[in-house]
């Protein structure tokens, strides 16, 4: 190691050789030097700070109140939506966002009126001959009601009522305008779908594929028999809470016209065709042995019907805050999810956790993280509007109210994200995959479909799913939320979901089941995608018409 040099000054001092010394050495000069500039700090990212504000704790709070016994599954009309519309303006007043509707008692409540049919099962009649059937008993109904008054019925029978190349009931059939008998499921040989592919049902095996073919030969009425009396005792029982659902339309709007339907029990069967179980089981035996249609030897019995429907009228509401842009305010972007639910079914609340309150509480969450964006100088440009909506679980009849009526006109208004469902995982994934599934991105505006994706890439990169939204998903998710009715005015949507599940219109759709940190996420995204929405320089543009 060098020696130091203070030491060694002290020594040479004590020698007497100063002089020497201070001819020697050399007087040192500091010079400054240059310090280089430092990096320039990279700009705030404020969509991740107000992102983040959106927590599992939040979500989960407004949650456990909507979803609770007490709103009684906020079924459209009836006391609990009531509760629930309130709690919702209520959020959106403490947040200081502007009530938005004109001439209301609330500006944030969006009041319209609506019509409610039930079906009058004290006035119904099924009789044949002197015998009377109960219904919800003996038979149920659906469809239109084609006999308010007691209407005698001359009915033909039309077989198991399929067609298809090199099987047809309706071979040299005229049935428009008639009353069909069809006999349920499909023909078997020995006890195997005669007209399914390796052993497995035909589409005929469901009632669904040969009451929309009847439907569309125009029959005034269609009485379908249960082939399986145990079986339709069972189906009966399922679906009874979902009979006496009420039908919501509009004032003087007519729902599409449909054929009177009855589902009828085997024993009804037997009257009708004026036959007994061996003498149906012989038909049916004829027909696989054929392998197509048989002669029918049924002589239908004459019998009389009445399917009257009883109405009424109520209100109902949307509930929507405003956030007010800077320089684009004129411009605004729509954020949705319907609050309504199903109710109480027989004797069961219906929460709807996840359908749709997990959609609810996010459009409360995305709101609130922007409203604090603005309260701390990093506010939109452009305006949004918080929308919750009614009536979704009856037709989408909220939705369609307001892009009919509303508070800003739709030419101004960007585009819609809609959240329907967003708290769960669906029945094709598994726990701990982060995903959402997407429907109609691309549909209208190839802009807005890259933006979503560029913010899921920068940001939440979750895995994004789209196969609902093939033009020929069997499902029709693109027409089932209230996006849709934002799409048909070319209002560029995305639709965010996670699929259905186990719990999906069950009484078990409770929030214990919501996995609220991926929600959380999923809200996240679309925040980002928001946020470059309302942001950015220019409108995205609508240059697509996708079915």
């Amino acid at each position: 190691m060098p020696k130091p040099f203070l030491p060694l000054l002290l020594a040479a001092l004590a020698v007497g050789s100063a002089p020497a010394l201070a001819q020697k050495a050399k007087v040192k000069v500091k010079t400054k030097t240059e310090q280089a500039p430092a990096a320039a700090a990279a700009p705030t990212d404020w969509s991740v700070t107000y992102a983040s504000t959106i927590t599992p704790e939040d979500l989960r709070k407004h949650l456990t109140v909507l979803a609770s016994d007490e709103y009684e599954g906020r079924e459209t009309g009836q006391k609990g939506q009531k509760m629930a519309a309130e709690y919702i303006a209520l959020q959106f007043k403490a947040l200081g966002l502007v009530g938005p509707v004109q001439n209301s008692d609330n500006p944030y409540i969006q009041h319209f009126t609506m019509e409610r049919s039930t079906w009058a099962y004290d006035q119904m009649l099924l009789q044949v001959g002197k015998r009377s059937f109960k219904p919800l008993e003996d038979y149920y109904v659906g469809g239109s009601a084609a006999f308010a008054q007691p209407t005698v019925v001359e009915p033909v029978f039309v077989g198991y009522g399929i067609e298809q190349e090199g099987y047809n009931d309706y071979a040299g059939l005229d049935v428009a305008g008639k009353d069909l008998i069809i006999l349920g499921g499909e023909p078997l040989k020995d006890g195997k779908p005669l007209l399914g592919k390796d052993g497995k049902p035909s589409k005929w095996g469901e009632g669904r594929a040969k009451e929309s073919l009847a439907m569309r030969k125009n029959p005034r009425s269609i009485i379908v028999i249960s082939p399986d009396a145990e079986k339709f005792t069972q189906l009966l029982t399922r679906i009874k809470p979902f009979l006496n659902q009420p039908r919501l339309n509009f004032p003087g709007k007519q729902g599409p016209a449909r054929a009177a339907s009855f589902t009828v029990s085997p024993a009804v069967g037997y009257e009708l065709l004026r036959t007994s179980a061996d003498g149906l089981a012989k038909y049916q035996a004829a027909v696989a042995a054929a392998g197509q249609p048989v002669k029918s030897p049924f002589k239908p019995a004459t019998l009389t019907l009445r399917n009257p429907r009883k109405t009424d009228t109520f209100a109902t509401e949307n509930v929507m805050g405003l956030l007010e842009g800077s320089d684009k305010k004129d411009e605004v972007l729509v954020l949705s999810a319907h609050y309504d639910h199903l109710g109480i079914k027989d004797g069961k609340v219906y929460n709807g956790a996840d359908d749709d309150g997990s959609g609810t509480v996010s459009v409360i969450e995305l709101a609130e993280a922007f409203v604090k964006a603005k309260a701390e100088g990093h506010g939109p440009r452009r305006s949004m509007l918080f929308l919750t909506v009614t009536g979704e679980e009856e037709g989408l009849f909220g939705s369609e109210y307001y892009t009919d009526n509303p508070v800003i006109p739709l030419t101004q208004t960007i585009a819609d994200l809609n959240m329907d469902m967003v708290g769960r995982y669906d029945d094709k994934h598994k726990a701990g995959d982060q995903y959402v599934e997407l429907v109609g991105s691309d549909k209208l505006s190839s802009e807005l479909h890259a933006i979503n994706e560029e913010a899921n890439r920068k940001y939440t990169q979750l895995d994004l799913g789209y196969r609902y939204n093939d033009p020929n998903d069997p499902e029709r998710v693109y027409y089932r939320s209230d996006h849709y009715n934002f799409a048909k005015h070319k209002v560029p949507v995305i639709f965010y979901t996670t699929g259905d599940h186990a719990d999906y219109h069950q009484p078990t759709d409770d929030i214990d089941k919501i996995e609220f940190p991926l929600m959380a996420k999923r809200d996240q995204l679309v925040f980002h995608t928001a946020w470059e929405l309302v942001n950015r320089d220019n409108r995205i543009v609508v240059d697509s018409n996708k079915p």
